[in-house]
C-alpha cells in the first residue's frame, strides 16, 4: 500500500516554525540562565529546599490524580479504536479516521519523550548542587564528567501526559481551523501546565517542559502529514 503525502502551504509553514523554535529552545539550554533564574525562584534559599515539592497540589494531584486521570482517558480512546479495528462498529469514517489519529498521539507522545529521556544525561534541579544535589548543573552540549551518573530528566516526561491532549484538534478540521487552533493551544497548555508544576516542585528545568512541547508538536504534525483523509473536504 503507497500512501500518498502531499505537503500543504501551512505544513511547510509549521516546519520552519518548528525548526526555528527548537534552535531557539536548544540556544536557552546552551545558555541555561533562564532555566536557573526559573529555578532559582521556586528554590527557598533559607529551607534549601523547593518548598513545592510535597504539597498535596504539587505531588498528589497533579502528578498523580491528573496524571492518571489523563492517562485513563488515552486508554479509553485506545480501547474504542482497538475494538473497531477488531470488529468495525464505526458508523462513520470521518469519527473512525480522528479518533484513530488521537489515539496515536495518546501512546506516540508520551512514549517518544520517555525514551528520548531515558538516552539523556542530565538532571533535575533538585539533584543538581545549587540545589542542595550532589551533581553539577550541565548543558545538552555540555562534556559529562567521568563516572558521573545519567540523570534522565531531559525532556518532562509528567507534560506528556497532557500533551497529546492537542491531538483533539483534528475534530474541528478542515472545516474549522480557528476552533482547531484554540484546541490545540488549549491541550498544549495543558501538559504545559503539567510541567510547570513540576518546574515549582524542582523536578524539572523550563527548557525540559519546552523540549516537551516541541517534541508533541513535531508529532502532531507528522502524523496531520501522514493521515491527509484530516484535510480533506
Amino acid at each position: 500500500m503507497v500512501i500518498k503525502v502531499q505537503l500543504t502551504a501551512f505544513h511547510q509553514r509549521a516546519m520552519v516554525g518548528l525548526l526555528i523554535a527548537g534552535l531557539l529552545i536548544l540556544l536557552l539550554m546552551r545558555f541555561s540562565f533562564v532555566d536557573i533564574a526559573f529555578a532559582d525562584f521556586y528554590f527557598d534559599v533559607q529551607l534549601h529546599a523547593f518548598p513545592w515539592k510535597s504539597t498535596w497540589f504539587a505531588k498528589t494531584l497533579m502528578h498523580v490524580y491528573v496524571k492518571l486521570m489523563l492517562q485513563s482517558l488515552g486508554v479509553l480512546i485506545c480501547g474504542l479504536v482497538l475494538s473497531d479495528l477488531i470488529k468495525p462498529w464505526f458508523s462513520s469514517q470521518w469519527l473512525r479516521v480522528r479518533l484513530r489519529f488521537v489515539a496515536l498521539n495518546a501512546v506516540l507522545i508520551p512514549l517518544v519523550i520517555i525514551l528520548f529521556k531515558r538516552s539523556t544525561s542530565l538532571h533535575c534541579p533538585w539533584d543538581i548542587d545549587r540545589y542542595g544535589g550532589t551533581y553539577p548543573h550541565l548543558s545538552l552540549f555540555d562534556a559529562m564528567p567521568a563516572n558521573m551518573a545519567y540523570g534522565h530528566c531531559f525532556p518532562a516526561g509528567h507534560a506528556s501526559t497532557g500533551l497529546w491532549l492537542a491531538a483533539f484538534a483534528v475534530f474541528w478540521l478542515p472545516h474549522q481551523p480557528k476552533y482547531a487552533w484554540r484546541v490545540l493551544w488549549v491541550g498544549l497548555a495543558v501538559g504545559f501546565a503539567l510541567g510547570w508544576v513540576q518546574q515549582m516542585r524542582g523536578a524539572h528545568f523550563l527548557t525540559h517542559t519546552l523540549m516537551s512541547v516541541w517534541l508533541a508538536c513535531c508529532i502532531l504534525l507528522i502524523l496531520n502529514i501522514f493521515t491527509p483523509k484530516l484535510n480533506e473536504k
